[in-house]
């Protein structure tokens, strides 16, 4: 895992320093929470959910505010943008946010993702896909469940019912495929049980067969 960005420090000018109704997004929190409370009662910085995030496995990478990063981005957990992202964006199982000083010029293949920034490409989530307020979106949108918030803007076209059929069918051929590794499993069980049950009722022949003899 790559880690890359740089300390965020106050800035003059851009989303920050302006007076607007959107509150100013967190370097890193992802979540609308609460901070928390460490052990000596000060409040846990973003360096600290950060570096537990990282140690637990929930962050795979992160592009820091200021930070522009091309090339094909594979990542496994979770992948926080507040910088610049240009090339591809794929996870089978993971999910992307981008920050609302985030920016994505890459077609985007994820399972969920939390879009707050802009995103200039095609977004598919085959699992989920949430746009906050401030998202803006330009291309074509795919995924079985949406959720838009007042202000996001969408410019493309949107696919909801493919995505779900697609979504289904994955469910149903990863079913068919446990059912038959089971089936399997228990067919080579009941074929070892006869075979170990033949082996021994042949040995039991051969001894009687043995003992005949010995007696004539």
């Amino acid at each position: 895992m790559i880690r890359m960005g740089r300390n965020s420090k106050p800035e003059t000018g851009g989303s920050y320093g302006e007076s607007s109704s959107v509150e100013p997004e967190a370097p890193y929190r992802y979540q609308t929470e609460s901070p928390q409370v460490g052990i000596r009662g000060g409040a846990i910085s973003d360096s600290d959910a950060m570096a537990r995030d990282i140690k637990e496995g929930r962050l795979s990478g992160f592009v820091g505010h200021g930070t522009t990063l091309t090339g094909e981005t594979e990542f496994h957990a979770m992948l926080r943008v507040d910088g610049h992202l240009i090339g591809t964006v794929t996870s089978e199982a993971g999910t992307l946010i981008v920050g609302t000083n985030g920016v994505v010029d890459a077609n985007v293949s994820v399972a969920a993702a939390m879009i707050n920034g802009t995103v200039n490409g095609d977004v598919i989530a085959s699992e989920k896909l949430q746009l906050g307020r401030t998202a803006q979106i330009i291309g074509n949108i795919q995924a079985p469940r949406l959720v838009v918030e007042e202000g996001a803007v969408i410019e493309g076209k949107c696919s909801m019912v493919r995505a779900r059929e697609d979504s289904e069918k994955q469910v149903a051929a990863d079913v068919e495929n446990s059912y038959a590794v089971s089936q399997s499993y228990e067919e080579s069980s009941v074929t070892d049980e006869e075979r170990l049950s033949a082996a021994l009722f042949d040995e039991a022949a051969d001894e009687e067969e043995a003992a005949d003899a010995a007696g004539v």
